[in-house]
């Protein structure tokens, strides 16, 4: 368990960090130049708005033309935080220096060189100038008069606040990562806790149920998630393993039972044989007959049952049946033959109703005949002297074979349980066989692709049906494997 803690923990904060690294890589990449173009394009876009009042400033005389480009200047510095300077282009240097004056300075002292440039470019080209060299930004706008360029105003900034904007960004980002990290820690501790105890209690009641049995107590999951499933899971697996417990004891005692029950009668027949036998000139023949015949019921029984047996190993073992076309009509007609002396000893008819134009079904020759026996063994021992009825038909989803009696039915309580194996109705006599006959028979029909369902007769009595995928191809092919059906 502590391993799977800690591959959750690891799944769960890698996760979260990878998500954030994206995040920080698709916001703080960008963020920067984005922020730079914004604060260039927003002086720029303030220094052309300006740019009437510079030139009205500029068109007056003397002194006031200076301390109205000087207060131009002081406003458009206060809204952009630039220093901002203005010039007039007919200003020459002074002292034969070839840097031009300025008659409005926001800030004065030393005028920076990028400054000085994107003034002379901007008296040089007649057009606003940008200038961005790393942090810093230089704004050149022309001023005109009556479409002559007259003048220039220039602001220039640093764009320190671009620097600490992107620093604090990444600042919080982190202090947001780190939490969420520890709470994704937090959560993933809580969320891991929970799913190993619930898997925790799973595990020692799969431990349990290893060393006590199916009956050992199962916790209770109520959980809407793939544990709470696999709690439900484990809770239907142990009720199958109580079921299948419960069908195994059933059939120890009813196999010993019915092997006990055959075997001291045949060793009190061979005792009273070898009694008869050894006794010269007194054998009664008429009682050593119904001593052998009653020895002969003994081992039909013992044979039934071995017979069953096999069958189940056989299901068990998952034998490959055959599908190829049978005419079901003359397969029902053939088995039924089978019982004909069993049938005029228990003053029991057997009717077949044959198809009116054959049905053709697909399965195992075999499989459906060994099916069939076992619906007339059923009739025969449940509903004595009662006829019987056995028809094939064929439809456009199915062919079916029904076998159907006017016995005393199937009780409604026991429906739904008849072919479960080792399963005997209460009105099993000491014939009712041992159990196996129906579950062998669906799960055959199942093998085949097909279906064995009990449904309501009218007026009292079962009816069994098998159903089989249809035929539909050449019909007259495979006739003669039915034929060998008897004997098979």
């Amino acid at each position: 368990m502590g391993g799977l803690r800690l591959r959750l923990l690891l799944a769960l904060v890698l996760t979260s960090a990878v998500t954030l690294a994206a995040a920080a890589a698709v916001v703080l990449g960008p963020l920067q130049q984005r922020l730079r173009d914004q604060s260039v394009q927003s002086l720029r876009a303030a220094t052309l708005a300006a740019r009437p009042q510079f030139e009205r400033a500029l068109r007056r005389r003397g002194a006031d033309r200076e301390v109205a480009l000087s207060s131009e200047g002081f406003d458009l510095s206060e809204q952009t935080g630039a220093r901002v300077l203005s010039t007039d282009s007919a200003l020459s240097a002074a002292d034969g220096e070839s840097a031009p004056g300025f008659l409005g300075d926001s800030e004065g002292g030393p005028v920076p060189a990028q400054a000085l440039l994107a003034t002379a470019r901007t008296l040089n080209r007649q057009v606003t100038v940008l200038d961005v060299r790393g942090e810093d930004v230089a704004v050149g706008v022309p001023l005109y008069e009556r479409g002559v360029v007259v003048g220039v105003v220039v602001a220039r900034r640093r764009l320190t606040e671009v620097a600490n904007a992107v620093v604090q960004v990444r600042n919080a980002l982190l202090a947001a990562a780190a939490v969420g990290l520890a709470a994704a820690l937090a959560l993933g501790i809580a969320l891991s806790s929970t799913l190993l105890r619930r898997l925790g209690r799973l595990r020692a009641a799969a431990l349990r149920i290893s060393t006590e049995g199916p009956t050992a107590p199962m916790p209770r999951d109520a959980g809407n998630d793939e544990v709470g499933d696999l709690a439900r899971a484990l809770a239907r697996m142990q009720e199958e393993l109580r079921r299948q417990e419960a069908a195994r004891r059933a059939f120890v005692a009813t196999a010993s039972h019915e092997l006990r029950t055959p075997l001291t009668m045949l060793l009190g027949t061979m005792e009273l044989l070898q009694d008869d036998l050894s006794d010269e000139g007194r054998l009664d023949v008429a009682d050593a007959r119904r001593q052998v015949a009653t020895a002969g019921r003994e081992l039909m029984r013992l044979s039934r049952l071995a017979e069953e047996l096999l069958d189940l190993s056989r299901l068990d073992a998952s034998v490959q049946l055959r599908s190829e076309p049978i005419e079901l009509g003359e397969l029902a007609r053939a088995v039924a033959a089978e019982f004909e002396l069993s049938a005029r000893d228990r003053e029991t008819r057997v009717d077949v109703v044959p198809p009116a134009l054959g049905a053709w079904g697909r399965g195992d020759p075999d499989a459906v005949a060994r099916v069939v026996r076992i619906l007339i063994d059923n009739a025969l021992r449940y509903a004595p002297g009662e006829p019987i009825r056995v028809s094939a038909s064929e439809g456009a989803r199915a062919a079916t074979i029904e076998v159907s009696d006017r016995g005393p039915g199937i009780p409604p309580e026991e429906r739904d349980r008849i072919f479960e194996r080792f399963h005997r109705g209460r009105a099993a006599g000491s014939e009712g066989g041992f159990g196996l006959g129906l579950a062998i028979g669906r799960e055959l029909a199942e093998k085949m692709n097909g279906a064995l369902t009990l449904s309501e007769r009218p007026g009292g009595g079962a009816r069994f049906e098998l159903s089989l995928p249809p035929h539909r191809g050449d019909r007259t092919e495979n006739v003669d494997v039915v034929a060998t059906v008897p004997g098979s």
